[in-house]
């Protein structure tokens, strides 16, 4: 017998596929990656935590067909930021059911816990998200919460022993900190987050996006974890790079939307600007850019734009700057 596991990083997941593991049931877990999660790669750290549970490890990039299908027409609308929970949920169940033929598993398992979350953990929330991923066999099963829930096939054809399972529900940890100490669990994930659509700060930057270019590609949303964001009056947009880190992310993610802002032997932060922005915003981009490198402020600088050269300044305060930030 094998389960697929919706596998966040987080402690319930981890517990759910112990529960699972620990009856003798192969367990893989897979981590759908919809191109919002954290701003750092974890898959190796996410590799680790499934191997302390005794469960295989793969990342499934579904980022593509999740902007297509998912993000900007959900069903059951959007949390209250930009985060369509409840179709987020079924896509992900519909992706890992739609595996089950060619891993030879038998069923999926979640982490999910009754009432942890508002929009995604109540019991009418889950009804919706079985109706949406296309559950008819009742093959999703909640190891964690799946005594106050109806019984599963899983449950119902004896692959599992309902009784080994958890009836936890509500928004404390506490039964998870019990089960983690029983089974030696140190290394996890702490609750809360994850999702950066659930973020104000994240969801002004996509509907900044969308609402000067429809067409949002997978490097788009990437670039939208990185760096400040800034809208120009004439609707260019403009991307610095806030540290080192940041300044390799944005060289890595290539889109024609974008050009770079050439600083020449200047030493600062690596700066996009919109391929097709007017004249006047290209001036006040460069300006801005200087302004975030280690120059004199009393002197003028060449830098370069699409191949050709401008002669500018850098402002004398930031604060001149904060005017333009999307979030």
């Amino acid at each position: 017998m094998k389960a697929l596991a919706l596998f966040s990083g987080g402690l319930d997941s981890m517990l759910a596929m112990k529960l699972i593991t620990s009856q003798g049931i192969e367990v893989k877990a897979l981590n759908i990656n919809i191109g919002f999660g954290s701003t750092s790669d974890k898959s190796e750290i996410m590799k680790k935590r499934a191997a302390m549970v005794g469960a295989d490890f793969e990342m499934i990039d579904v980022r593509n067909s999740y902007l297509q299908e998912v993000l900007f027409n959900p069903q059951y609308g959007y949390g209250k930021h930009f985060n369509p929970c409840i179709d987020c949920h079924a896509f992900m169940f519909k992706t890992a059911l739609a595996m089950l033929k060619e891993e030879n598993a038998s069923f999926i398992i979640t982490g999910e816990v009754l009432g942890q979350r508002p929009m995604s953990q109540r019991s009418d929330a889950m009804a919706k998200v079985k109706k949406l991923a296309l559950d008819e066999e009742d093959l999703i099963l909640r190891p964690m919460c799946a005594k106050n829930l109806p019984l599963t096939k899983p449950e119902r054809e004896g692959w599992v022993d309902r009784e080994k399972l958890e009836g936890i529900s509500g928004r404390s940890r506490k039964r998870q900190l019990e089960l983690a100490a029983k089974f030696g669990l140190e290394d996890f994930e702490s609750p809360g987050g994850g999702c950066l659509l659930t973020l104000d700060s994240f969801a002004k930057k996509i509907r900044d996006f969308i609402e000067f270019d429809k067409d949002m590609q997978v490097n788009d949303a990437q670039l939208l974890k990185y760096g400040r964001h800034l809208r120009l009056p004439m609707g260019a947009k403009m991307i610095i790079g806030r540290n080192e880190l940041e300044n390799e992310l944005l060289r890595n993610l290539k889109t024609p939307k974008y050009e770079v802002i050439g600083l020449g032997d200047l030493i600062g932060a690596y700066s996009l600007l919109s391929s097709n922005a007017s004249n006047q915003d290209i001036e006040l981009a460069l300006k801005i850019a200087l302004t975030y490198t280690k120059c004199d402020i009393n002197a003028n600088y060449e830098l370069k734009f699409k191949n050709q050269k401008f002669i500018t300044s850098a402002f004398e305060d930031k604060t001149q700057i904060s005017k333009f930030f999307i979030s």
